[in-house]
């Protein structure tokens, strides 16, 4: 872990990430990418010593309110956050201004903040956004093996559901020849439905592959799945989209049962939903006339 101060904080579509790298070991991370000109190692994190700071000033700056996101690209729930508290700072600033917000995470550790939470939801939206890519819980422990399973991750969506905080679910990657299959896909639908999400993020079964975390999931097939990158090889080359050969199949699964469910799966409606923000006080004032 190192300290750096950043220049900005917000990207232009309200975007922000805490953190630089990531301590969860998820195998097939698209973050280790070179294309992002990360200059210090992935596990040794950065940390944006003046994160809540500029995120202050940018909020004051807001002429209008609107959702802000975080975890696109970072995991705001890293291990290092149980003791600096970054990205709590950032929720209580989003909170005491009134913006609503989306959180990507893996980590159960969401639930020190629940009522934070919460409270940003009463006044305007907070969706919790979580990553299942595996139901199979020895599975989940070799691809993503520094985080919480997919069942504790299951538990946090229904706690926010029971809390009422609407939930939406990343079913990416699919890994081709590991969890492709309709057993895990039913299984993680079994997760969705019984924590009454909100939607299903899914762009096919597969993954990406460039340069950079190409080289760390080979690595990772070779040590715990030998033989497999010799396939994956000769089946895709250095091709960046990587499709199961099972993704016309389970797709049509996908969108027959999330439909069935009542479980949002168009991935543009769902980011629609994400960005658009709602004043649920003026809304309430409203409703009195």
């Amino acid at each position: 872990m190192h300290y750096k101060e950043a220049r900005s904080i917000l990207s232009p579509k309200n975007g922000m990430n805490i953190y630089r790298g990531c301590t969860h070991g998820c195998i097939y991370c698209d973050s280790r990418s070179k294309c992002y000109h990360m200059e210090h190692d992935f596990e040794d994190v950065q940390v944006k010593s003046n994160a809540p700071e500029l995120l202050e000033q940018a909020l004051q700056k807001k002429r209008k309110k609107c959702m802000i996101g975080t975890g696109a690209m970072s995991d705001p729930y890293l291990h290092v956050e149980a003791e600096l508290n970054h990205t709590r700072k950032c929720l209580e600033i989003i909170e005491k201004h009134g913006f609503g917000l989306c959180i990507q995470t893996k980590s159960d550790l969401i639930l020190r903040d629940l009522e934070l939470l919460k409270s940003i939801n009463l006044k305007s939206k907070c969706v919790v956004q979580m990553t299942l890519t595996t139901y199979d819980e020895s599975l989940c422990k070799i691809i993503e093996p520094a985080v919480c399973t997919s069942k504790k991750r299951f538990e946090v969506l229904k706690i926010m559901h029971d809390n009422k905080i609407p939930t939406v679910v990343w079913f990416d990657p699919v890994l081709p020849f590991i969890n492709d299959t309709e057993d895990n896909l039913r299984g993680i639908l079994d997760y969705c439905i019984k924590a009454q999400v909100y939607g299903i993020i899914c762009f096919g079964i597969g993954l990406t592959l460039r340069d950079g975390n190409r080289q760390y999931f080979y690595k990772k097939l070779d040590r715990h799945f030998p033989g497999l990158k010799q396939k994956y090889q000769k089946k895709y080359g250095y091709s960046y989209e990587i499709s199961s050969d099972s993704n016309k199949k389970l797709m049509s699964i996908f969108y027959s049962e999330c439909k069935k469910n009542g479980i949002a799966c168009s991935n543009n409606e769902i980011f629609k939903y994400l960005y658009d923000f709602e004043d649920k006080r003026q809304m309430e004032q409203m409703s009195l006339f």
